[in-house]
């Protein structure tokens, strides 16, 4: 007699064991139920087809009921949703479009049924604008808004893989997106400074980012839906789009005896068999082993339920296979960038309390020399004895095999000796003969020989200025371009003559831009006598941990205007021998250069000294093409042409990852150039906030307020006493000297402590003057100080200042900038208005 086999449930897990199960019993009776019109469909995809990037949405569709029953002979119910499971009477209950209520037997049965958005109980959330995406009546609701009614502005809620791949799509068809995500950083599975680039990706391509914000109601307001935040946020759009997570849809499940987890989850045994037998499950629905810890978890990921309908199926037949937990390997396209991860990442082994340690590398997708080679950042996470325990990695391109690579080695237990050992298929487009994960591996082992020591940006919060000295290893231009403060500038190829600067008494941290000179620096001074610690990553990595989502929203830069007379009068100058004329449009100009120059492939500070050698050929006047795939280039080449006075024309982020950018070169010692156009007022603010009394910080940013809702730019600079008005307001604990401390002690901490400079009257005054202000509903300091810092007004801290004052950057509100008083006049020589609180 044919064994009964029902399938509770499609899509990935399902389809695949109802696939495997008829390969392995051609006589088995097999019935597969779906609530649903569609029963296996590429819901990966969904977001892809929304956007555009899938243009038929037939494509969408896996497999048809038809197709399933001609091949593989499955008696497919679709529309026929099982609503309950009597295990003692081997039955199951179906609610059917067609047939209505009835039970049907079984002699194994196999649960798929997924896991379903997260809807909570908002107000205002049944709102027909109000859209969750798991399916394809989902995804052609959304799509009949979007083209139909040509929705203009969309809000996605939540920062997960769906809420990404949702903000991407709908900005690629030219919707204003705005992001909202409830944490500190998007895609948990990634560690902060990795999920921090991808962050800026977002931003960089026009999507708004609101972090740390939670959603507390919508209303519908005309053809827009209001969202509102716990922050008093009000943000209008045509459609939202809620992405906060996924809940396993298993409330069915409760009166059957079927254990459960904490969260609902289905509990399996290796074999995938429930707590009661003939019964099992697969799928985004079952708690799973995670396998490199060992402890529970939940993966909802179509890799592993696919895998886990296969093993079902076998277990059903008798085949004893096991399933040995995942690794929750993923990958995600954030516009030009990939994002992958496998294993675990830091925040699950600090809250496990595994020891650990920690690498990156910045290595080139392919060997430098070849076109189209761009930097990929690796992160290498392993025990001290060499087990490999996870990997994330970001880049344009390479992305994909590297993550694959160790996650291989990850499933057999293997170690950073393993990844050093692998031979990895090399030629020039591909690959280096060093691949990256070679590179990675190689620096792991140099941890745990002890040859290097390591330190990550987050150390510089505790590092003990008494005990430490941190020394740039890096060439003087690239210190100038910017360099973690408290730093000394030591090239590394000065080191060995200028060890008579560094105290033998204290111990040395070396960094560099992406960690290599900053080993050589650290087997320099090792072998030397000193105790040394190497910024593993370099100030790269300290740039990325640093990167603070939502505080600012990037864009390719425009044409200068100005800029375009200038190219035209510069194509007619004389070309430099070696120049090569490219023309390339943008816009709706072409531009004309006088000398191209490839900086693809070359890691910092390599395009900038190629950029540097290239102006140095040029005649005032000509302009250089240069085109480089660096990403701190596009920040780097802005800053270098400022300070070595040459003239900005252009600067742009292309998908692909590539920078690209036009200069001009001006005489520094002349006043101007026919050439260049008559310079413009200046059209910048600046304010130097020297007080830190009450009322003089509320002049102070009543004004920045103001100046940037007239469209200027405005900077605040704060120095000695105003420092005060950015403090936090709780004590945050960090080490600090005995002066340091004393000066902690005596000073307000935070604008809530500010007294007034006159009629102060024990503090009575200041609680006067914001009782006055709320009366008049004039907004508090602490609600100028966030207008100002939303409409984009620069708050810098007087690197000096805090020094001498013995103030961490630590202690400083988010979205303060640190510089010194040079970077302050480069700010006031660029501003019409100059003032002095």
């Amino acid at each position: 007699m044919s064994k009964k086999v029902l399938i509770v449930g499609g899509v990935a897990g399902g389809a695949s064991a109802a696939a495997r199960l008829r390969r392995l019993d051609e006589e088995a009776h097999i019935v597969m139920f779906e609530r649903d019109p569609y029963i296996s469909f590429a819901n990966c995809g969904l977001p892809y087809y929304i956007g555009d990037s899938i243009k038929d949405r037939s494509k969408l569709l896996v497999q048809t009921p038809e197709a399933m029953h001609r091949r593989f002979n499955i008696d497919v119910r679709t529309e026929s949703e099982v609503i309950g499971i009597d295990p003692a009477t081997k039955t199951v209950i179906v609610r059917s479009k067609e047939r209505g209520e009835y039970r049907e037997s079984y002699d194994s049965l196999i649960l798929s049924p997924g896991a379903k958005p997260i809807r909570p109980n908002l107000p205002g959330i049944d709102s027909d604008r109000v859209h969750t995406l798991r399916n394809i009546p989902d995804t052609d609701r959304i799509k009949r808004r979007v083209v139909e009614e040509q929705a203009a502005s969309a809000i996605v809620i939540g920062g997960g893989f769906i809420g990404v791949e949702m903000a991407e799509n709908l900005r690629e068809i030219g919707l204003e997106v705005t992001l909202i995500e409830g944490g500190p950083q998007i895609l948990a599975p990634f560690d902060t400074e990795m999920s921090g680039v991808l962050a800026k990706e977002l931003e960089d391509h026009g999507v708004r980012l609101l972090m740390s914000q939670t959603v507390t109601s919508f209303t519908e307001q005309g053809n827009q839906i209001k969202v509102h935040t716990s922050d008093g946020l009000e943000l209008a759009a045509d459609i939202v789009i809620l992405a906060i997570g996924v809940t396993p849809d298993t409330a069915f499940l409760k009166e059957t005896g079927i254990e459960l987890g904490p969260r609902g989850h289905i509990v399996v045994s290796d074999k995938l068999e429930t707590s009661i037998p003939d019964i099992y499950a697969v799928g985004d629905a079952v708690e799973v082993v995670d396998f490199v810890n060992g402890s529970k978890t939940a993966i909802p990921l179509a890799g592993p339920a696919n895998k886990q309908g296969r093993i079902a199926a076998d277990n059903v037949c008798g085949l004893g296979t096991s399933y040995k937990g995942s690794q929750g390997t993923s990958i995600i396209k954030v516009f030009g960038l990939t994002g992958a991860a496998t294993g675990n990442n830091e925040k699950t082994l600090q809250r496990l309390g595994t020891p650990y340690h920690v690498t990156v590398v910045h290595p080139n997708s392919h060997a430098s020399y070849y076109p189209g080679a761009t930097p990929l950042s690796i992160k290498l996470l392993f025990k001290p004895d060499g087990t490999v325990l996870g990997a994330q990695a970001v880049g344009y391109d390479g992305v994909d095999k590297r993550i694959d690579d160790i996650a291989t080695v990850i499933r057999f237990r293997g170690s950073v000796t393993d990844l050093t050992e692998l031979e990895l298929s090399y030629a020039p487009p591909y690959s280096s003969a060093k691949d990256p994960v070679n590179m990675a591996a190689y620096t792991a082992e140099n941890v745990l020989s002890g040859r290097v020591d390591v330190f990550v940006p987050q150390d510089l919060a505790t590092r003990d200025e008494q005990k430490t000295l941190l020394v740039d290893v890096r060439s003087e231009m690239e210190h100038a371009n910017g360099h973690i403060p408290g730093s000394l500038l030591i090239p590394v190829d000065e080191l060995r003559d200028r060890l008579n600067e560094l105290d033998r008494d204290k111990e040395i941290w070396v960094y560099c831009q992406v960690g290599l000179r900053g080993y050589t620096a650290s087997r320099i001074l090792q072998q030397k006598g000193y105790k040394v610690r190497n910024l593993t990553g370099g100030y790269k990595l300290y740039q990325m941990a640093n990167y603070q989502p939502g505080r600012t929203n990037s864009s390719d830069r425009p044409v200068d205007q100005a800029a375009k007379t200038e190219i035209a009068a510069a194509s007619a100058a004389p070309v430099a021998p070696q120049a090569v004329p490219p023309t390339v449009t943008s816009g709706d100009s072409k531009l004309h250069a006088d000398a191209e120059l490839d900086a693809c492939g070359l890691c910092c500070p390599g395009p900038l000294i190629q950029v540097k050698q290239a102006m140095d050929r040029l005649e005032v006047g000509q302009i250089l093409h240069v085109t480089a795939s660096d990403p701190g280039f596009y920040e780097d080449v802005q800053a270098w042409a400022t300070m070595s006075k040459h003239r900005m024309i252009q600067v742009a982020k292309k998908a692909n990852g590539m920078i690209e950018a036009y200069l001009c070169k001006e005489d520094p010692h002349k006043p101007g150039d026919a050439l260049v156009q008559p310079a413009a007022t200046p059209e910048g603010s600046t304010m130097i906030v020297f007080s830190g009394d009450l009322d003089k910080a509320i002049a102070s940013f009543i004004i920045a307020n103001g100046a940037a809702a007239s469209g200027k730019k405005v900077t605040l600079f704060f120095t000695f006493w105003g420092l005060n008005i950015l403090r936090k307001s709780e004590k945050v604990p960090v080490a600090k000297t005995f002066i340091g401390q004393m000066f902690g002690m005596m000073m307000p901490r935070g604008s809530r402590k500010l007294s007034l400079s006159r009629m102060n009257m024990l503090g009575m005054g200041a609680k006067m003057i914001r009782g006055v202000m709320n009366n008049n509903n004039v907004s508090s300091l602490e609600e100028l100080m966030a207008s100002a810092i939303h409409q984009g007004v620069e708050i810098v801290a007087c690197q000096m200042s805090m020094d001498l004052m013995g103030i961490r950057q630590e202690e400083l509100i988010d979205g303060v900038k640190i510089g010194g008083v040079g970077y302050y006049l480069g700010k006031a020589d660029q501003s019409g208005i100059n003032l002095f609180i």
